[in-house]
């Protein structure tokens, strides 16, 4: 019973770390198109840079 749960237990946190992975790499690519976006609706006029810090 107890290798059971143990196995159980692993798949579950194999799954929760994969989800985890993949949620990550969709905030990545979001926070990448927003920075493409910013990027090229900066400012035209002087050397400003679109961003504050």
């Amino acid at each position: 019973m107890l290798p059971l749960l143990l196995v159980l237990l692993l798949v579950l946190l194999l799954f929760g770390a994969g989800f985890a992975v993949k949620a990550l790499w969709w905030v990545a690519v979001l926070v990448l198109v927003l920075w493409l976006l910013g990027f090229v609706a900066r400012p035209k006029g002087g050397t400003g840079r679109w961003y504050r810090w």
